[in-house]
């Protein structure tokens, strides 16, 4: 790669980092070329885009970008390195946990998710539990919802308690 399109490719990484709120670094490596298909099937069907980064490369683009702060994932800039962009939070930690099932891969090396930053592996867990945009939009309406219809269906117990008298 010359250094015209390794700075192109730098931008291009930094353009589509900055455009998403959410992406996770992982480490496929090991996996076999049916299982590695499968998975970027998965990821595509869920509107999960998946890219292998040369670590030196989006290492160059996270810094590039001075509007957000990505040091505390240099770390695991190490070895293979597959980045997932999702618009959704939780959507890249169900795939994998849904692949670990059958495998010890792809392993979690680090998450951004709205200018939060989670390292290792042990997050994986808890990030699949994040609640997406759409099931707290769901929660607090269902939450309003609650009394009001115990309100309502108080008002017509007493009026049929008020017809029958």
């Amino acid at each position: 790669m010359t250094k015209e399109e390794k700075s192109k490719y730098i931008g291009n990484l930094a353009a589509k980092l900055s455009e998403s709120g959410v992406f996770y670094l992982t480490d496929t490596a090991g996996l076999d070329v049916e299982t590695i298909n499968n998975f970027r099937r998965k990821c595509f069907q869920s509107k999960v885009e998946l890219l292998v980064v040369k670590n030196t490369l989006l290492k160059k683009a996270m810094q590039s970008l001075d509007s957000k702060n990505y040091s505390d994932l240099y770390d695991a800039l190490h070895g293979p390195t597959a980045v997932m962009f999702s618009e959704v939070g939780n959507v890249p930690a169900k795939l994998i946990q849904e692949f670990r099932r059958k495998s010890d891969k792809p392993v979690l090396k680090g998450a951004y998710i709205l200018e939060e930053t989670y390292v290792g592996d042990k997050n994986l867990d808890s990030l699949a539990a994040l609640k997406s945009k759409n099931e707290l939009i769901a929660d607090i309406i269902a939450a309003l919802k609650s009394p009001a219809q115990k309100v309502i269906s108080g008002l017509t117990r007493e009026d049929r308690k008020w017809a029958e008298n």
